[in-house]
């Protein structure tokens, strides 16, 4: 692989079953695959489902089908690298990780796992506010980490979260913005999942079936860190995973409106990315009220169902904002062709997260390592075959649309 630009650190050695399975890891689509017979069930549609029907993310994946490369032949591409300014920092490769919610519960220290294997590859992970690790303790093993914020209408709430954030170290702040209320998540009722989670004969059974991970994960957590609980909704400690009272912790997003975030931009003085948008109009808003940057996103799949792919509106958002900020998209990027397709369209940069936490559940920091590799490798080798050297040498007219409605349209 030509210039990534990642750092050069040895990677730890997986475990014996680790580096089988990851033998049989040669896209990030396989860490989706392999650990079905790993995981808990309900664990495992926690990480993989979606809300109600399965519309959007099918989507998701379904719009990059739609598109072609027309590659440009005879240009030479030695000299071609992956990496890409974001903001004021060049990172490796054009992509980072998604929030990924419950991270310690699908990996051991999962949290911990991604934003130091980031670290090493010189690329962004976003931490979930819905994580079962404090903060503080992410931010200090990975300082350029990004925190990713779920907040309730509540003045007092907002201000005193930023503060902790603040002095926790995270100088980039995503407010997502596209969760008022907890998604119907079918697919994860079915499997047996719930927040809180409830002890039952099928989680029992399902975990002991399954002895690597409820001895690797489950049981080292809480042997070694205790029950875990929600750490980052507010400045005081979260329930249990176990408790009645998650919900009630949470509390009410639906109040959450664009004077919030005028609140949020008087007070926080890091960098403000909001997370969610989907019309050309809330990404002009967004700029209006302060963001330094928006993410095209529509949760992965996991909020509203019957939603467009954020590939199909993305261009139409770009164009909305005409470089003011910078435009980031995430929700379904699985190959480094989908990453060159959203950077033809207009995102300066992408991020995926499912794939990421499945490799971390696999084989620990090294599955994600290897993961990251992967991704990168497709970038760089795609690059060449399309005859570029430059990732900002993607344009739309490198794209052909083969089937499918139209990108950027709305209305009927």
């Amino acid at each position: 692989m030509k210039d990534t630009g990642a750092q050069v650190m040895p990677p730890p050695r997986p475990h014996f079953l680790a580096r089988r399975r990851l033998k049989q890891a040669l896209a990030l689509d396989d860490f989706e695959r392999l650990p079905k017979g790993f995981l808990p069930r309900p664990v495992f549609a926690y990480v993989a489902g979606a809300s109600e029907t399965g519309a959007t993310i099918a989507d998701n994946r379904a719009v990059y089908r739609e598109l072609a490369f027309l590659p440009k032949t005879l240009v030479s591409v030695t000299g071609r690298s992956t990496r890409t300014r974001l903001f004021d920092q060049e990172y490796a490769a054009p992509f980072g990780f998604s929030p990924v919610g419950f991270s310690a519960l699908t990996a051991y220290r999962g949290d911990l796992v991604l934003a130091q294997a980031a670290a090493r590859a010189n690329i962004p992970m976003i931490m979930s506010g819905a994580s079962l690790i404090r903060l503080e303790e992410v931010a200090a093993a990975a300082p350029d980490s990004w925190f990713q914020i779920y907040l309730p209408g509540e003045e007092e709430v907002i201000l005193s979260m930023l503060d902790r954030v603040a002095g926790a170290g995270f100088r980039t702040l995503v407010l997502t913005v596209d969760m008022p209320v907890v998604s119907n998540r079918e697919t994860n009722y079915r499997a047996g999942f719930s927040a809180p989670l409830r002890p039952s004969l099928r989680l029992a059974w399902d975990g002991m079936v399954r002895p690597e991970w409820s001895l690797g994960t489950f049981l080292r957590t809480i042997v070694q860190h205790g029950m875990p609980h929600f750490e980052n909704a507010r400045v005081a400690r979260g329930p249990a995973i176990v408790s009645r009272n998650v919900t009630r912790a949470v509390g009410a997003r639906d109040h959450l409106n664009w004077d919030h975030v005028d609140l949020i931009r008087r007070h926080w003085k890091g960098r403000l990315i909001i997370k969610g948008i989907m019309t050309p109009g809330d990404a002009k808003l967004a700029v209006a009220h302060g963001a330094d940057g928006v993410i095209v996103s529509n949760h992965g799949g996991r909020q509203m169902d019957s939603l467009p792919a954020p590939l199909r509106v993305l261009p139409a958002v770009a164009e909305a904002v005409a470089g003011r900020v910078p435009v980031m998209m995430d929700s379904g990027i699985r190959r480094g062709a989908d990453v060159l397709k959203a950077l033809a369209l207009g995102a300066d940069f992408v991020f995926a997260g499912r794939p990421f936490i499945f490799a971390a559940a696999l084989a620990g920091a090294a599955g994600v390592d290897h993961a990251i590799r992967l991704l990168a490798e497709e970038v760089d080798r795609d690059m060449a075959l399309i005859g570029i050297n430059r990732l900002a040498e993607m344009q739309p007219e490198m794209l052909m649309r083969i089937s499918g409605p139209a990108f950027g349209r709305f209305g009927l």
